[in-house]
């Protein structure tokens, strides 16, 4: 039970990595509010509630945040996850899926961090997860929107390590390599089979290994860790 106790919002939170950190916080004792736009109102462990949340709308965050207070009355731990993917080189990439990509990828970030910091600043305690990618410091062809996002996040997450330090905040991010969900499901086979050949370990990874990563970022175990990167990609950055 390392989060019993706590309170946990997490982004995209109905299938792939989401719902692992959702599974793997809830038996760690934590109440999450599972926020998706595909599956709000999904079959969640006993300790989890399903809400709507498009995380680029700033409308959402407010609503999702201020009943998260008032149910609970604290916010400890935040994991935006919610992300989406889309492969075009910058000449044929067109300018709605970029804004896209960045509202959901980066501006969902951006939004949670701002609505949720003023509550763990209040409570003078919080650990924030951001999750990143391998793809956000190294690079695949025609990923471009995608590297720019996850490469963000991991920018956007030293920032506010440095910025919040003081009030007893903690922000760190999560990059995962190649997992198999159902977003890397959905893309070209031959993308997933060329990324899991260049993996050192030879296999995808799996959702609860990222959550369970996710686990000891949000838990007092983690304590004198902030502004890092968590990297469990089997081996493919250390090439």
């Amino acid at each position: 039970m390392r989060l019993k106790g706590k309170v946990a919002i997490v982004t995209g939170a109905s299938r792939g990595i989401g719902l692992g950190v959702v599974e793997r916080f809830a038996e760690e004792g934590a109440r999450v509010i599972a926020g998706s736009t595909s599956n709000p109102s999904g079959i969640y462990p006993e300790g989890v509630e399903g809400v709507a949340l498009d995380v680029s709308a700033e409308e959402d965050w407010e609503r999702v945040v201020g009943t998260a207070i008032d149910r609970h009355g604290r916010i400890d731990i935040l994991v935006n996850n919610a992300g989406i993917i889309v492969y075009e080189p910058p000449h044929e990439l067109d300018k709605a899926s970029w804004d896209k990509v960045v509202g959901v990828n980066q501006t969902g970030v951006w939004l949670g961090m701002k609505h949720v910091i003023p509550q763990m600043q209040t409570q003078r305690s919080g650990s924030i997860i951001n999750v990143s990618s391998i793809w956000g410091l190294a690079a695949v062809p025609g990923g471009h929107v995608y590297h720019a996002t996850k490469g963000a996040v991991v920018m956007m997450t030293r920032n506010a390590a440095m910025t919040y330090v003081g009030d007893g905040i903690r922000v760190n991010s999560m990059l995962p390599g190649f997992i198999d969900t159902p977003l890397t499901q959905a893309q070209d086979p031959t993308i997933n089979e060329f990324v899991v050949a260049k993996t050192p370990m030879g296999r995808a990874g799996t959702p609860r290994e990222i959550a369970d990563g996710c686990v000891f970022l949000a838990s007092d175990e983690s304590s004198f860790m902030t502004g890092a990167d968590l990297v469990i990609d089997g081996g493919y950055l250390a090439q």
